[in-house]
């Protein structure tokens, strides 16, 4: 029977960071002023005001301590509260192909691979930046792969689907290698004026790459079992789209065209249902709690994990059996738990098992058996 294996990764970091006390500043400046031109109608009690944040806030509520961003300007501008990205020609290379270009490099060169050996690419991600031609395609041409490309999308939970989809393909035996590249500019879907979520998004992009096990050149993670599920829920939410404009409101500032969420829904529903699919996935394949040496979680909310690791292991988790990255990272969408599996693999041993978890809007959520070989 043909496996699939995970041979390398690849991440790429953006050079700028954000603190928590710089994105507080900028929030509560922009609070301040919100207030004072609003003061008569929240005197009537017609308009509610803006309350201040605070990092003491923001870590208590996330665990979060700092994000990476493509671009730190505009999101500390309190007239602006966004990135404000170069516009690019369409002879140019887009933002999200360059951030998967080098991502992908630095897998391949992990794995020992050249470029041209590899069969199929998937640019998996909570949000492209534009509907086509194909990001994943321009990535394709950017780093000279065979084969074919597509774009996919499954929110937060878009690795693990691309994992399971380049995996399948490669035990079916139409392909012998696939890159999954998870370009995330988060920062450009939050409203950095919300308090509720002002804090939560980061920038960033991760790669994996797939191949047949016995093709592997060194150590690597061989695949044992992926499963996804989804559930259809509107608590976690974009409604952006190419219809936007044909709407009475269309080309209004509408808040619903960037990130929504029902925070408190959100906890209620997708944790019981994330950790019911971890523990019926690992039951199927026969891996007792007490098998698993690592778990590498979709990297949203520190509270979130802590329940999931508890509920996955059957007690509390052990430094290091379930690393966090999300207080130097934020929370990433798809890219999360990849940032943890490439930052913190390398220790484990041959035969020790781990399982990759991401989970989000849909609600979605999909899982990855790997054991450690080589």
């Amino acid at each position: 029977m043909v496996h699939a294996a995970i041979t390398g990764t690849g991440l790429f970091t953006p050079e700028l960071v954000i603190t928590n006390d710089e994105l507080v500043e900028t929030f509560n400046a922009y609070a301040e002023r919100y207030n004072k031109e609003h003061a008569a109608e929240i005197a009537a009690g017609t308009l509610e005001p803006k309350a201040p944040s605070s990092s003491e806030f923001i870590f208590k509520a996330s665990g979060i301590e700092q994000r990476y961003v493509m671009d730190k300007a505009g999101i500390l501008d309190p007239e602006i509260m966004h990135p404000t990205l170069r516009q690019r020609s369409d002879d140019e290379p887009s933002i999200m192909a360059e951030m998967g270009v080098d991502a992908c490099r630095k897998a391949l060169a992990q794995a020992g691979r050249e470029a041209q050996e590899v069969d199929a690419v998937i640019c998996a991600a909570s949000n492209h930046e534009r509907a086509y031609p194909a990001i994943a395609i321009e990535i394709q041409s950017l780093l000279g792969t065979k084969g074919f490309a597509f774009d996919m999308n499954v929110a937060c939970s878009s690795a693990t689907f691309g994992i399971q989809a380049a995996a399948d393909m490669i035990r079916a035996g139409s392909i012998r290698s696939a890159l999954v590249v998870n370009p995330e500019i988060c920062s450009g879907h939050l409203e950095w004026r919300d308090r509720d979520c002002h804090f939560i998004f980061g920038d960033v992009c991760t790669a994996v790459l797939l191949e047949r096990e016995e093709d592997a050149k060194g150590p690597h993670f061989t695949i044992r079992s992926t499963r996804c599920a989804t559930e259809f829920s509107n608590n976690i939410r974009n409604n952006n789209g190419f219809l936007r404009r044909t709407r009475p409101d269309g080309m209004a500032d509408r808040r619903d065209m960037q990130f929504m969420q029902n925070g408190r829904k959100v906890f209620k529903e997708v944790l019981p249902m994330v950790s019911a699919h971890i523990l019926g996935h690992m039951a199927d394949e026969g891996v007792a709690q007490g098998d698993l040496r690592r778990i590498w979680l979709h990297q949203a909310n520190k509270t979130m994990n802590d329940f999931i690791g508890r509920k996955v292991l059957g007690r509390e988790p052990e430094p290091g059996e379930q690393p966090n990255i999300l207080q130097d990272y934020a929370n990433t969408s798809s890219a999360g738990s990849i940032i943890a599996f490439t930052k913190y693999s390398e220790d484990l041993q041959p035969g020790d098992v781990g399982l990759i978890c991401s989970f989000g809007a849909g609600y979605s959520v999909g899982s990855v058996i790997l054991e450690r070989k080589g």
